[in-house]
């Protein structure tokens, strides 16, 4: 009678896991996206064209684009900001801090928005107030901008702090002993340090906020040509039957998600080639 070996075992457990591994992607993955842009150029090339040129389509990009450059800016100040203080100094509530950072992980984007309406809509805490100044939020660029800000100001505070603890302090306390300013020890010492993983946390921060759905869903109003985003864009085509110009739309952040997913594989590899690097 033959027995297999342990290591004839083993490489047959690991060819299995490797094929049910490429099984999964493949189904959840690749086809899903495959049919994204197969739907988008259906009607062809002038088709998507048309599609994606639609003066709504074009607000709804626009949108994305104003809200994307303005929200992931003030998420790098606090990430790094957040990050410095967390890792560089002591004080009290610095787990607290870190706790909520980590807040809009454990909160489900619609009830964010829910929150914001609460505060700011028609009848929330403060709608009296912002209706007698004729100031508005909700339904309206600000409220999209702070809900979009809330759900991706941890991305790049969550990928500098591990990086920022694992250096030290050792590199700034000899800047500042040879009379280095604050401004100059970070911008000569920190900043180089830090610039992959900074890199990695503005990526992951752009590609969700152009691609957040539910949180902006509730503060938007779904006024189309003026508050849709692209997500919600292509919610109102589809719903509306109007396939081909919703996979149009669709195509241009499955695009996205293609060139984020390429930058992200650069930034981990020199990522960890940083880190290689500190360890010598």
């Amino acid at each position: 009678m033959k027995f297999r070996s342990p290591l004839q075992e083993g490489a047959l457990v690991r060819t299995l896991l490797i094929l049910a591994a490429l099984a999964y992607l493949l189904l959840i993955l690749l086809l899903p996206l495959v049919a994204v842009f197969v739907e988008a150029f259906r009607a062809g090339l002038p088709g998507w064209l048309e599609a994606v040129a639609e003066p709504d389509a074009r607000a709804a990009i626009k949108l994305t684009l104003l809200v994307a450059a303005i929200a992931v800016p003030l998420n790098i100040a606090f990430g790094i900001a957040a990050s410095w203080a967390i890792t560089k100094h002591d004080f009290r509530g610095k787990e607290l801090l870190i706790t909520l950072i980590d807040l809009p992980f454990s909160v489900s984007p619609v009830v964010s928005g829910l929150i914001y309406v609460l505060l700011f809509g028609a009848h929330g805490w403060f709608g009296t107030w912002l209706q007698e100044r004729d100031i508005e939020i909700i339904f309206a660029l600000p409220g999209i901008l702070l809900a979009t800000v809330f759900v991706t100001f941890p991305f790049v505070a969550r990928e500098l702090i591990p990086l920022m603890t694992a250096q030290g302090r050792t590199d700034e306390e000899a800047a500042l002993s040879l009379g280095a300013s604050g401004w100059q020890t970070f911008w000569n010492v920190t900043l180089p340090n830090i610039r992959w993983g900074l890199l990695y946390g503005v990526l992951l921060c752009n590609a969700r906020a152009m691609g957040e759905f539910g949180a902006v869903s509730v503060v938007s109003g779904h006024i189309r040509g003026e508050t849709n985003t692209m997500p919600l864009h292509v919610e109102v085509l589809y719903n509306e039957y109007n396939f081909v110009a919703a996979f149009a739309v669709a195509s241009l952040l499955a695009m996205l998600a293609l060139v984020t997913l390429v930058l992200k594989t650069f930034l981990e590899w020199r990522h960890r080639d940083a880190i290689a690097a500190m360890g010598h």
